[in-house]
């Protein structure tokens, strides 16, 4: 081998190129595959190296070799990996010389790890490729398809943390680009990305919208409502995700889902039972099931409030201090926002039974939740009551509804807990006779008249 390239050397310069181009075909058609690896590399190797071949002959040689390995010439992916990879590790010391044919081979390598599902090592690669370079000018949209490809290969390895330093990259180039695909797979980055950041909500909106797109196939758009559900349900409980569960809820294609029977009763304001928590519990990734951590101040206060509600009279207690898991918390404070809607008030232990909880940590969730404005109530630590407020816009609603007309409020007799009761007692009444007068009126019903 190495004589025959020494006579190619000492060809004429139109003519190098061509002797070494064939010298490559040559050793790529051999039936014998066993040697191909080691004598491309010979041959890569002499051709970059040497100073008799010249740059311009190397850059051709190399170019042609690169057209050969993508057109899948070699049948053995074994063996085309590995003359990739050797190609690439010859010809990296002189990268200002060989930039783009080392790009091109970047490429390749990383579609070979790919479709082996090594993406962390697919990942490594395409991140090699210098895309600001001074030698070779990419356009800003190839630069972004390259960003987003490395965001979604980090992301198949769970590699949250640096795929959204590639993504915040992507970020500032989406204007560059008009390409359907890449700026729906942008999209997607950006739901997995706040799905992996805890940012259940911003997540669960973004595959819902990405549910509707008609050029995604009907399958992933199935497995991105349910990715939306998934993450609807792990948000923190309150209002905004009330209206993200609405329109989920409104969504007729998610009665066909296995976690609808869980989306409804988070929309219904259902408590949650333990079959139920497992049976989705199933269904989440490894991320959605982290550990979370609870803070000194929350241990502190935990264990402050239990020390002052112990009464050896009263029934055994939970002696979890705080919830292990996203879902824990998801559950325990959907819970506690259901509870609300049952109770007028509760007792720190009676919430603590409910959520599984000591007193003291149930009692400093409702606190949370208060002064975060995802709960409307008050603490009465003396009594060690939590009063929950109800809100009057709904019931108004409620009693204006089907036309029944205007309900007068109840008077304001001083009485803060007696009050709500009162109203809704005038309420219910007053619109059971609306009602009654309504379906007089059309002759359906008939007051009886005494003799």
């Amino acid at each position: 081998m190495e004589s025959r390239l020494e006579q190619a050397a000492a060809l004429g310069q139109k003519d190098k190129g061509p002797a070494f181009i064939s010298l490559i075909v040559e050793i790529i058609s051999r039936q014998d595959q066993s040697t191909v690896a080691q004598d491309l590399q010979t041959l890569v190797g002499f051709v970059v190296n040497q100073e008799s071949v010249g740059l311009v002959v190397g850059r051709q040689v190399l170019s042609e070799l690169v057209r050969i390995l993508g057109d899948g010439t070699i049948s053995d992916p074994e063996v085309r990996k590995r003359v990739v990879q050797e190609t690439i590790d010859h010809t990296q010391p002189k990268i200002v010389s060989y930039e783009e044919q080392v790009s091109n081979l970047r490429f390749q390598l990383a579609d070979i790890y790919e479709l082996e599902e090594e993406w962390s090592d697919a990942a490594r690669v395409l991140m090699g490729i210098q895309l600001d370079s001074n030698q070779r000018s990419l356009p800003d949209g190839e630069k972004m398809r390259v960003y987003v490809r490395i965001v979604r290969l980090l992301l198949e390895e769970e590699d949250s943390v640096q795929a959204e330093s590639y993504f915040n990259r992507a970020q500032l180039l989406v204007h560059s680009t008009t390409d359907k695909e890449t700026l729906l797979q942008f999209k997607l980055c950006q739901a997995r990305i706040s799905d992996y950041s805890r940012k259940f909500l911003e997540a669960a909106s973004r595959y819902h919208e990405l549910s509707f797109v008609a050029d995604i196939d009907e399958e992933e758009r199935r497995h991105m409502l349910m990715a939306a559900v998934t993450a609807a349900v792990l948000a923190p409980a309150g209002p905004n995700r009330s209206r993200v569960l609405a329109s989920l809820y409104r969504d007729e294609r998610t009665t066909e889902l296995p976690t609808y029977n869980i989306l409804s009763k988070m929309f219904l304001d259902h408590i949650l039972r333990p079959a139920e928590i497992k049976e989705f519990e199933g269904t989440l990734k490894p991320h959605q099931l982290a550990k979370i951590a609870i803070s000194s101040n929350d241990r502190v206060a935990t264990s402050t409030i239990d020390e002052e509600i112990g009464n050896p009279s009263d029934p055994p207690m939970s002696t979890r201090t705080a919830p292990a898991t996203v879902l824990d918390r998801a559950v325990m404070e959907h819970n506690l926002l259901a509870s609300s809607k049952i109770y007028h008030n509760i007792t720190f232990r009676g919430l603590g039974a409910l959520l599984d909880l000591t007193p003291g940590a149930a009692e400093n969730m409702a606190r949370k939740m208060i002064e975060q404005g995802r709960l409307r109530g008050t603490i009465d630590q003396v009594d060690k009551l939590i009063w929950f407020e109800g809100n009057h816009e709904e019931d108004d609603a409620q009693g204006k509804a089907g036309g029944l007309g205007e309900v007068e409020e109840a008077e304001d007799t001083g009485a803060p807990f007696t009050k709500r009761w009162d109203a809704q007692i005038r309420i219910t009444a007053a619109n059971v006779e609306s009602i009654v007068q309504h379906l007089t009126e059309r002759g359906l019903i008939r007051v009886p008249v005494q003799a």
